[in-house]
């Protein structure tokens, strides 16, 4: 499915406070999920976009925390109402960033954290210049990634391998981004992106 929001023409950046769109993205396996959470605990001015899929949960993960878990019908005809901000297809499955709660956070000046892939993150930056805050992270090397998604125990041998070539094509898009984060260790990289996350909230945002 070539899932593709269309352009909010209504969209005006002006209207919103000093909020920001801080978007992380990583390789599967990389910590991102791990590193998004830590920083929801640290308690920070934002919240989190969940966002929504067709795939199923996966053990110990919950309907309206982790994701939005629904079927592909209800999620085309959210396509077909404008109804997301970005969506890709990944792996045979939908996922999409809801447009509502992003805008309605905004509005009312609250930051919001998005953890999304680097094709829905290059989306995002483009519709929300200069409000878009772009950290993507760096597993310390693919050998390291490797044992990492073979210790998840959750896909087999040729699902590792197109995560691992998936890893290469999306790694090669960290110039686009902001802030670089490699994590080799989950408290060093926890501090770093809470660092540039209190720093960019202190910050006025420019709307380009």
């Amino acid at each position: 499915m070539n899932a593709k929001p269309r352009k909010n023409p209504t969209l005006n950046l002006e209207r919103f406070r000093e909020a920001k769109l801080f978007v992380v993205s990583a390789p599967s396996g990389s910590g991102k999920t791990t590193l998004c959470n830590k920083i929801l605990e640290d308690k920070l001015a934002l919240e989190r976009s969940v966002s929504m899929t067709t795939r199923p949960p996966r053990p110990g993960e919950e309907d309206g925390v982790d994701y939005h878990f629904v079927s592909e019908k209800y999620f085309k005809q959210t396509v077909k109402k404008n109804g997301f901000l970005e969506c890709e297809e990944n792996f045979g499955y939908l996922y999409g960033t809801p447009r509502a709660f992003i805008e309605d956070a905004l509005d009312k000046g609250t930051s919001v954290l998005l953890s999304i892939d680097v094709k829905g993150a290059m989306k995002v930056k483009k519709e929300y210049p200069g409000v878009s805050v772009l950290i993507f992270i760096m597993p310390p090397s693919i050998d390291a990634l490797e044992r990492r998604l073979h210790f998840r125990r959750s896909e087999d041998r040729r699902a590792i391998l197109t995560r691992l070539k998936l890893a290469k094509k999306e790694i090669a898009y960290k110039k686009r981004y902001d802030y670089t984060i490699i994590n080799d260790r989950l408290d060093a990289a926890h501090r770093k992106l809470k660092k540039i996350i209190v720093s960019e909230l202190a910050l006025p945002r420019k709307v380009e």
